[in-house]
């Protein structure tokens, strides 16, 4: 089932035209968030991260997108594919549409849809086994304030995530202009070297993401010594762990960047820490 504004359909009910703004030129943004069968986690980081980022991309704002109101609409959807008591991922896809090219027509009018599934667990959980990863080197992350956005021009984390399968890999780091890497195909990336824990900042083109501004938030209660820091590939064959953040997984931690080995002692103790704040 999906929620096209304000209306449950069938997946295969949804109407759409040829001309459709998001289908031809990406004109759109989204979230994903946990519902863990009572709550959606981090709902006000999710909701606020949105609305900031349709002021960015010029779009307005419809009066009624209040948070109670598209929260309303979020469980609406739970309900109708029965997950209401249930853990599970929910998208939201926040869209323009209306005619013109490239340059919208000023009639243009926001849309949005909401789809759910069941996932198999409310807590976050960290993988059994660990992550194995390298670089991304065939395209990099513009530096950019778009790059900080989850809109759906994702061609280079889907093309990152093809080269991660055809090698074998768990998941690919991408890097930017300087070289410096920057975020994986779904996920922030953090490091834990010389006794601090590290991310890249947004300026390197970093998403932001909501899991990792929960890290962020929280480091001084959790007794974490945390900076946001560019680092380069040599850099990870220095750190002692390694794990990538986002929203659905949590915290997933790193086995293997080529040849380096990592642990995850540190690793766990803040996904514990994580799960008690949440």
């Amino acid at each position: 089932m999906i929620n096209h504004n304000g209306e449950i359909l069938d997946i295969d009910a949804v109407p759409f035209r040829a001309d459709f703004r998001p289908t031809m030129y990406g004109d759109a943004l989204f979230e994903t968030i946990k519902y863990n069968g009572v709550k959606l986690i981090n709902w006000e980081d999710h909701y606020f991260r949105a609305m900031a980022s349709m002021r960015i991309l010029r779009m307005e704002i419809p009066m009624e997108w209040s948070p109670e109101y598209l929260e309303e609409q979020v469980m609406e959807t739970l309900r109708a594919a029965h997950l209401e008591a249930n853990a599970a991922r929910i998208r939201i896809t926040l869209y323009r549409n209306g005619e013109g090219k490239y340059t919208p027509a000023t009639t243009a009018e926001m849309g949005y849809f909401i789809m759910a599934e069941a996932l198999p667990d409310a807590d976050f959980e960290l993988n059994k086994d660990g992550l194995s990863i390298d670089i991304y080197k065939d395209h990099e992350v513009p530096k950019s304030m778009l790059s900080n956005l989850k809109t759906t021009n994702s061609l280079l984390y889907s093309l990152a995530g093809i080269f991660a399968r055809d090698n074998e890999l768990d998941d690919v780091l991408l890097v930017n202009a300087d070289k410096h890497v920057v975020e994986a195909t779904a996920s922030n990336v953090f490091m834990f070297a010389n006794g601090k824990l590290i991310t890249p900042p947004l300026e390197t083109g970093a998403l932001r993401g909501v899991m990792r501004k929960h890290i962020l938030r929280n480091a001084k209660e959790w007794e974490l010594e945390i900076e946001e820091k560019g680092f380069s590939p040599f850099d990870l064959q220095r750190a002692d762990e390694v794990f990538l953040t986002n929203s659905i997984t949590g915290i997933q931690w790193v086995a293997n960047y080529r040849k380096k080995t990592y642990g995850n002692t540190m690793t766990k103790e803040i996904v514990d820490k994580l799960n008690a704040s949440v």
